[in-house]
């Protein structure tokens, strides 16, 4: 008889672990308060790009970021695969831009470290620079370039993952309003808004920044916090732009659509989306410094999303002691996209009783009780 496994939160981590677990005969349900990929997922500028983001050291989050990536070009293929659904899949490359020598020189501790994780690198000075993007100011000094990192158009990639768990047998329940845990330290039950209740073998909390609101029901502390994202994009002939440009101001992310993805101006608003004139000023204030044609236009589509941060910016994932048929997969701050396969075979693996994906020992959902 099949495992029936509830999953709370239908976003991309929701999605990418019914979509694993249904691939492994679980019976899954998810249920979703609004609807699939509606907040941080959806308005993600879905960019793969560890080596850009992480600077300072390979900890655990790192490897947890690096070896996602390295799975990405399988995932989404079987993910297209399933669905029927295409989606872009960009293997274009990164340039981390730097405008002085000592950040030159950072650059190149940086790289020392990274080589040692398998990563190709190489420095990008002088006229090599503007071969590979030509219209980059001409301020900047060198850049790093990362050809591994990638994005994936997170719209339709999230479109995608739902079509696949659908066809693979996944409930999906959405528009629930609200759910509440009503049983959980034996059997699992849960209850929606409308009095329909779900019950099930396993429980997996992928509830994104609300998942704060689930501590007085496990009794251990969630600090999962959200933090508003606003992100702009400017309309662009295809190719204008080639690959991801990451800055410490922020990054640029070059679409098929013809769109250039800029994002993100992060701030504390509560559970606020709406999107600022201050928040979008603070992207297009410095945008310009990296490609100077941005000076002269105005972005055509501006918005924001809630991203799930924690107290230490590690993610929950992992099963609680208590009752370890419930497991944790959330707080993936801005890095749900990326993180998304890694995750939900983490997790498949965990209900699979099979030895754990080392780097969750620093996702322990208890660590902060």
């Amino acid at each position: 008889m099949q495992e029936k496994v509830i999953i709370l939160g239908g976003g991309v981590i929701g999605l990418a672990t019914a979509f694993e677990l249904s691939r492994r005969n679980y019976d899954v349900t998810v249920l979703e308060k609004t609807s699939c990929g509606g907040q941080a997922s959806g308005a993600a500028a879905g960019m793969l790009a560890p080596y850009s983001e992480i600077g300072e050291d390979p900890d655990d989050f790192f490897r947890l970021c690096l070896d996602s990536l390295r799975m990405y070009k399988q995932w989404q293929s079987d993910v297209k695969n399933v669905s029927k659904m295409d989606f872009e899949y960009s293997e274009s490359g990164s340039l981390h831009a730097v405008y002085h020598d000592a950040d030159v020189l950072a650059l190149e501790t940086r790289q020392s470290w990274q080589r040692e994780w398998g990563a190709e690198t190489e420095l990008i000075t002088g006229s090599r620079l503007w071969e590979m993007e030509p219209t980059l100011s001409k301020d900047i000094k060198a850049a790093m370039y990362y050809p591994e990192e990638s994005h994936v158009f997170a719209p339709d990639y999230v479109k995608a993952l739902e079509a696949a768990c659908r066809l693979n047998g996944v409930e999906i329940e959405e528009h629930l309003e609200q759910v509440t845990v009503e049983n959980w330290k034996q059997s699992v039950t849960l209850q929606a808004k409308d009095g329909r209740q779900f019950t099930g073998d396993r429980l997996i909390i992928c509830s994104g920044a609300w998942s704060s609101e689930l501590e007085e029901v496990f009794g251990v502390r969630i600090p999962v916090y959200p933090i508003r994202g606003q992100i702009c994009a400017y309309d662009l002939p295809v190719n204008h732009v080639k690959h991801i440009v990451y800055t410490s101001q922020g990054y640029l992310v070059p679409k098929g659509n013809g769109t250039l993805v800029n994002g993100a101006s992060e701030d504390i608003a509560g559970f606020k989306t709406d999107v600022t004139e201050k928040g979008i000023q603070r992207l297009t204030n410095w945008n310009k410094h990296v490609f100077p044609f941005l000076g002269e236009r105005t972005p055509f589509h501006t918005w924001a999303g809630l991203r799930p941060a924690t107290q230490d910016g590690f993610p929950l994932i992992g099963k609680l002691e208590a009752a370890p048929h419930v497991v944790f997969a959330t707080g993936h701050y801005r890095n749900g996209i990326l993180l998304s396969p890694i995750t939900a075979v983490a997790v498949a693996d965990l209900l699979d009783e099979k030895e754990a994906y080392a780097p969750l020992v620093s996702c322990k959902p208890e660590r902060f009780t």
